[in-house]
């Protein structure tokens, strides 16, 4: 253990910067970094650990990424192939083109969009909280956002031609329709048995029962006048699909197999999950000359502040890269990815590191907890 990286944790809570966090890092020899600090609900007793149950949100979808590699080894899944080939219902989406006043005008796409394209957000699928022009959409139209889990959601429209333009949003809920269709189970089934299952996430599903329930962390908001409110707020216990873009809960100690597993190659305690080849691919760029910027305005402040990719980074499969060193922290070809909730990950093949970071609030990426992030990274390669 490190007091240098128990001070990044505890001084976030105590400074009201988050309303709790917990943090793991490993290399290849084994966890290196555990720490905790805060409660699992602001006022109430109770404080968070390695085991506390979080919802992950947007890390759910390196999972499907993986689930939809596996079945790409297989032989069962085209990456190249459209969409519409294994589900006939694509067919129904259009590409939003502006406004009519406040009627929507819509168009068919230019192309049809691949399946390589979901799994590297090129399809032209987005999110409503940082597209101003979605948002806008589902509030003229009533329709819902992914979070509802209604099955209506997964048909809004586009907001570019597939191919065209780097569009973060709903395109892996899509990619787990196709493992489901193509794997012939659902979602969770899958999971279980090709992923979770054999890497030990026994704590990691859709669903909690009542023990799990009493580890989960509470989804906190500020609160006025400063400090922090928890919440009840969960997600729908049937909706219409499970969501392979959000719809996880995990722990920390559970994921951390997880990205040691992508850490060492595609394997973990002797369990091969994916071939070497598929995770070097996973950590090479797969977007091409498409951009993705440097920054993105948030279109619901409620959800997520303005987040910052940074400059020069590219998309792999399921995996935002960084092309260059950040000086005593990640290298360059490092893997990373977060979820709303305000949970990070990172794995770094060159340097042999992959650490996380827990929190349950909204908005997603304020800046104490990019700060915590940041200064929780640096120690760690400080560490190890």
């Amino acid at each position: 253990m490190s007091s240098a990286v128990d001070d990044v944790l505890h001084n976030a809570v105590s400074s009201g910067a988050v309303p709790n966090v917990v943090a793991v890092a490993a290399d290849r020899a084994g966890i290196r970094y555990q720490g905790a600090a805060g409660p699992r609900a602001v006022g109430s007793p109770g404080e968070v650990a390695a085991d506390s149950v979080f919802w992950i949100a947007s890390m759910t979808k390196m999972v499907t990424t993986t689930a939809a590699l596996q079945l790409r080894e297989r032989g069962r899944l085209d990456f190249d192939a459209p969409v519409s080939d294994y589900l006939s219902e694509w067919d129904k989406i259009q590409v939003l083109d502006g406004f009519d006043g406040d009627k929507p005008r819509l168009r068919a796409p230019a192309s049809e969009a691949t399946v390589g394209q979901l799994a590297t957000h090129t399809s032209g699928l987005t999110y409503w909280f940082w597209n101003a022009d979605m948002a806008r959409y589902e509030k003229v139209t009533g329709t819902p956002n992914v979070i509802s889990g209604s099955n209506a959601a997964l048909f809004a429209p586009l907001v570019a031609d597939p191919g065209t333009k780097f569009e973060y949003g709903i395109s892996i809920d899509w990619l787990g329709r196709v493992v489901e269709e193509v794997a012939g189970q659902r979602l969770d089934t899958y999971f279980a048995e090709h992923i979770t299952g054999p890497l030990g996430m026994v704590d990691t599903g859709f669903q909690l029962d009542e023990e799990r329930r009493e580890r989960k962390v509470a989804l906190h908001f500020p609160a006025e006048g400063g400090g922090w409110v928890a919440t009840d707020t969960d997600l729908p216990t049937d909706p219409d699909y499970w969501s392979g873009g959000h719809g996880l809960y995990s722990t920390p100690q559970d994921y951390l197999r997880f990205t040691r597993m992508l850490l060492a190659g595609g394997s973990f305690s002797g369990t091969r999950i994916l071939a070497e080849e598929s995770v070097t691919e996973a950590f090479r760029n797969q977007i091409g000359a498409l951009d993705i910027p440097q920054r993105v305005m948030a279109a619901s402040p409620v959800h997520s502040c303005d987040f910052v990719y940074g400059p020069d980074r590219k998309w792999g499969w399921g995996l935002l890269l960084n092309t260059k060193d950040e000086p005593g922290r990640r290298r360059a070809g490092t893997g990373a990815w977060a979820g709303l909730s305000n949970c990070h990950f990172w794995v770094d093949p060159t340097s042999g590191i992959t650490g996380a970071i827990f929190s349950q609030y909204l908005p997603f990426v304020t800046d104490g907890c990019m700060q915590m992030y940041a200064d929780f990274e640096k120690a760690i390669y400080d560490l190890v």
